[in-house]
Formats: C-alpha cells, structure tokens, sequence
C-alpha cells in the first residue's frame, strides 16, 4: 500500500531509554471539545497517581479528518509516545510504515488481556500481532433524537424501516427536518453503511473493505436505492445544504435545537449533549437502534472504537504502558462515564453509566454481529473516493449518478487491493 507514510519511518527516532513511570509522556492528541477536556481530567488523574510523570500533549493541525495532521507531525520527525487512533485502516498503514509497535509483550506482562478479553484484543490484531489498545468504544447503529421533538411530531422513536420513513411527513409537517446529515467532510457515509449492514450484512461489508467484493454489486447498489427512496420521501436538506454541514451543526439541530428529528454518529454525541448542553441523557435525549429491515441482518450493529498505539518513536515505554494500565481501571471508567462514554474493561461497574451509555452497550454486547465503521477500514485512497463519492449521490440521487459512482469506487478498488 502506497502511502505518505512509506518514507517517515526514516525520520521517526528508535526505542529510548528512560526510568520506570518517570519523566514526560508525550501523546499526540487530536480530541476537542468535551471529548478533549475528558482525556485532561484522565491525564490529570493519572499524574497525581504516577507523581513522577508528566503528561505532554502534541496537537496535529488539520480540519475535519485528523489523520492527515498525525501524517504531518510523524513524517517532520515529531518524537511522541502514545497515539490516540479511531481508524483500523491508519492503524494498517502506520504498520506498514514502521510507525506503531507490536504490544503483546505489553498485554501479557501487563494482563491487559485479563481485563479486555480476546474479543477486545483481537479488534486491534493484525497478522497475529496486536497494536492497540481499546479504551473506549460505542454503538454506531444508535440513531439520536430528542425526546421533545419526538413529542412536537406526535410519533415515537420506530422500530421497522416502514414505520421510520413513514414518520418523515408528520415530522415536516410540524416543521422539523427528519434527518439532518453533514456532509462536508465524512459523516453523510453514516447512513450508507447503516443501510448496507441492514440489507447486506456484516459478512458482506467485510467483504467489501477487504477488496472481496466489488462497489458495483447489487448490494451496494440496493443499499444506495434504499437511502434514494429516503431522500425522495423528503427526508433531508437539499444536496448543497447538506454539503454545507459539519458534524457539529447537524448534532446541534438535531440535539439541541430540535430543527431537526435524528442525527446517526458515535457515542461522543452523549459526551456532547451531557457537558455542552448540560441535558440528561434518556430524559432530554435518547438513541433507538437502526430499524429494522427483515432481511436477516436486524441484529447486526455497527461499532467503533478509540485505541492507543505506542509509537515506534516512544522514549518512555515504562510511562506510556503504564499510561495503558491506567486507562483500564475502574477510575478512568468513572471519568469517562461522566463525560458519556463506556469502557471495555471487565473491572466497571455498568450500574457507573447513563441510561444511554447502557442502551449503547447492551446492543454492542447482544449483537449477533458486530461491524466496524466502513469508512475507517478503508485505505486512505478508497476511503477518500468512497466520501466524494456519496456527497456526489447526495448532490444528484439519481440512478445514473449509482452507476456512475459505483463504477468509479470500483475502479480505485481495483488499484489499490
């Protein structure tokens, strides 16, 4: 896989030495708004357990998608210890680069095993080597609404696909967009890859990422139908509009406001609606899993998940596991779930979490089958495509922009596998 990666490893520094939980722990750290001010209270709380440490944090520069300002910082040669990664597709080509090292010596002298279990280790697996650690995790399948606005509509939260487009008229007639999409940057994919899981399955969008199977196959194809239909049952803004939102924007009308009826995205929306908004969760606001389709893939949902990687540039590896450890125990939970966020480890007491957090983790825990963001086990050339790609069907839903853009997905495919 050609990347901007292939040559940073040259610049990258080796393995240092330092003193056992001692020293500066550099971390590069993309995270904002309340999601950024919950890794400060973690790395507080983690200073005054580890007095010796001190935590430093290096922001990459970049809009929308911070995976080109982590590419910025590691190709200049920027020393750091620990990464933050959301993006299985980043985490194969920081591999391939030399950038991140393989940490099973650190799960077992650590146990971190012992409070993750294999499923956990085997989500950051990778030719039978783990690279990650996961900290935190969500139920990406959640459709967010508020509850007053539900009320103003005079409908409830749907179970079927049926019932879920056919509350689209009384939510414009009481004025209220039923869906807000952003599609700016990433987030419009969201409703593709919820409606190919329910039409297609797991199995199949596994398929699809790993080059498997083709962008012109009928299920993609049906899944773009599907979501055609939608937007011909006036479930959105227009095509510009939509391409004039950010993520941002579209949870607030949807949350906040009430401009709008739903928003589909992760579980930091709770950390957002919780300590920007100060609303309490399953009161103010709620989720309900993506309807369902009779198909065989209703209990089926999509996750993601937010890992560390320790970088191949680390010069205080005693800290940045020790960092790790931390990060699993029943207080960094605590914090987390102040701020509306689940941990995986074995050691929380789900009793710490809100109505919707619990919601979030019941669906990931009973899943038949759990599916990774689309978007994020694309290579960076594929994935890049994939989103222009859907913006350009939002700008035009036609059947010839389906085939067009199937084609061209195909294409690239075909280049990059």
């Amino acid at each position: 896989m050609a990347t901007l990666l292939g040559t940073a490893a040259i610049v990258v520094g080796s393995v240092g030495s330092a003193m056992a939980q001692e020293g500066e722990l550099v971390m590069i750290n993309w995270l904002g708004g309340a999601q950024g001010e919950m890794m400060t209270k973690l790395q507080e709380s983690f200073e005054a357990k580890y007095p010796g440490v001190t935590v430093r944090n290096v922001v990459p520069q970049a809009g929308g998608d911070a995976r080109g300002g982590i590419r910025g910082l590691l190709m200049g040669g920027e020393q750091a210890d620990l990464l933050i990664n959301t993006w299985p597709a980043f985490r194969a080509e920081l591999i391939e680069a030399g950038l991140i090292l393989p940490l099973d010596e650190s799960y077992d002298s650590n146990n971190w095993g012992d409070q993750l279990g294999e499923s956990w280790r085997a989500l950051s697996r990778v030719n039978g080597e783990n690279y990650g650690v996961t900290y935190t995790f969500g139920d990406r399948s959640g459709i967010w609404y508020r509850t007053d606005t539900m009320e103003k509509a005079g409908i409830t939260p749907p179970t079927t696909y049926e019932d879920f487009i056919g509350g689209f008229s009384a939510l414009n007639d009481a004025g209220i967009t039923p869906i807000s999409v952003p599609a700016k940057v990433w987030a419009h994919a969201e409703w593709f890859e919820s409606l190919l899981l329910r039409t297609a399955g797991a199995d199949y969008m596994t398929r699809l990422a790993s080059g498997d199977a083709s962008w012109t196959d009928d299920e993609v194809k049906v899944a773009l139908q599907t979501w055609q239909e939608m937007l011909t049952a006036n479930c959105c803004d227009d095509g510009n509009t939509m391409l004039a939102l950010d993520w941002d924007i579209s949870v607030d009308a949807a949350l906040k406001t009430g401009d709008a009826a739903y928003v589909l995205m992760g579980m930091w929306l709770n950390t957002r609606a919780k300590q920007e908004y100060g609303d309490t969760p399953g009161e103010d606001f709620n989720i309900f899993q993506f309807p369902a389709f009779g198909l065989g893939h209703d209990d089926e949902s999509m996750v993601d998940a937010k890992e560390f990687n320790v970088l191949s540039s680390v010069e205080n590896r005693e800290a940045a596991d020790a960092f790790i450890s931390y990060m699993l125990t029943a207080d960094a939970a605590e914090i987390m779930a102040q701020y509306g966020l689940a941990s995986p480890s074995t050691d929380v007491d789900p009793s710490i979490y809100d109505p919707v957090i619990q919601r979030s983790v019941s669906e990931v825990t009973s899943a038949n089958k759990l599916q990774f963001v689309l978007g994020d086990l694309l290579p960076g050339d594929l994935g890049s495509e994939y989103r222009v790609a859907m913006q350009r069907f939002l700008q035009d839903p036609s059947d010839e922009t389906i085939e067009a853009i199937t084609a061209q997905l195909a294409a690239v495919a075909n280049g990059v596998y």
